[in-house]
């Protein structure tokens, strides 16, 4: 008689598969409110920053929809629907303002952009410390300085009673004065860009490059690898997902080029060279008390940036970076 105590089971059943590991306990959204407490305390001030000035404000674009009359208000303003957009898109000023400004931006974008991350190489190739703090202090101090000092230096420098046009001058050549040349305006300002902001732009470049493994140079090195293919294989690969996180934020401000930048010199070359959205707002919208095509321009500014942050986003997503935020497919 076969011992049924030792034998398999008859019934065919499969008992229930334990897990390998312990289960992973979710916690409620509470529990981890309350688990991150600090840091959501921390990130307060942040944020409310972010409503009370920039997504509160949002509401104001009601305005680009109306014939606003301050007295009136928002409530009591006559509706005009889209008559705001045709009037300023009917405007030859509104668009020699846009056709400058996408020529500012796209030399800024060109020129300006690549500065501080190879200031941030340069910097970070400097073996002795000191030096490093010295010169990161010198490259960012003009940041502090504000728009009107740093335009009254160029000023006494490139001026037509300044420094360079005295030199030329001096050695028989024509004088030249860059401060009131239309042609020239664009790269005055990314020049000046340069001087105040390059220095600042590397702080967020030289904390990516602390992060990079110190152990995959010394990898390359003993495969025979040189300094420039280290930096080709090592370094520009470790800081890519900051510099397309860089690039997509500057293409949401494309259209913004430096208001107080721009007003200070704008009469020096003319509305035709000088004029961009922000001042074509300031002079038409504000100064003219036509509230509605400002609004509605600063509306097509909105706009035109979100769709480049979100269009060049995705396209990181497609070479296999975060960019700004993660996709639903990520």
């Amino acid at each position: 008689m076969a011992d049924t105590a030792t034998g398999p089971p008859r019934s065919g059943r499969r008992e229930p598969a334990h897990p390998a590991g312990p289960q992973v306990h979710r916690l409620s959204l509470w529990q981890r409110l309350k688990r991150d407490k600090v840091m959501l305390l921390l990130t307060l001030p942040g944020l409310l920053y972010f409503v009370v000035f920039h997504y509160v404000p949002l509401l104001g674009y009601v305005v680009a929809f109306q014939h606003y009359e301050p007295y009136l208000g928002y409530m009591h303003s006559t509706w005009t629907g889209l008559s705001n957009f045709s009037a300023a898109f009917s405007q030859p000023a509104f668009w020699s303002a846009t056709r400058n400004t996408v020529e500012i931006a796209v030399i800024q974008l060109v020129f300006f952009f690549p500065v501080p991350i190879a200031l941030a190489l340069l910097l970070n190739s400097v073996v002795s410390g000191r030096v490093r703090r010295f010169v990161q202090s010198v490259v960012y101090l003009p940041h502090f300085i504000g728009w009107i000092i740093i335009v009254s230096i160029f000023q006494q420098v490139l001026g037509g009673a300044g420094l360079l046009p005295h030199l030329l001058g001096k050695v028989g050549l024509p004088r030249y004065d860059m401060m009131s040349d239309p042609h020239a305006f664009p790269w005055l300002l990314t020049l000046e860009s340069i001087w105040k902001d390059a220095g600042w732009g590397t702080i967020i470049i030289l904390a990516a490059l602390i992060g990079i493994d110190r152990g995959l140079y010394e990898s390359a090195a003993i495969d025979g690898a040189g300094p420039w293919r280290r930096l080709w294989h090592v370094t520009l690969p470790g800081i890519s997902p900051v510099i397309v996180l860089l690039l997509i934020l500057n293409l949401g401000n494309l259209l913004s080029v430096g208001f107080e930048q721009i007003l200070l010199q704008r009469d020096a070359v003319g509305p035709d060279a000088g004029e961009v959205l922000d001042t074509y707002v300031y002079y038409h919208g504000i100064q003219d008390n036509d509230w509605g095509v400002a609004a509605a321009v600063g509306l097509v500014k909105a706009v035109v940036g979100t769709v480049l942050v979100v269009g060049a986003n995705k396209f990181a997503h497609r070479l296999g970076h975060e960019g700004v935020y993660r996709g639903a497919d990520r």
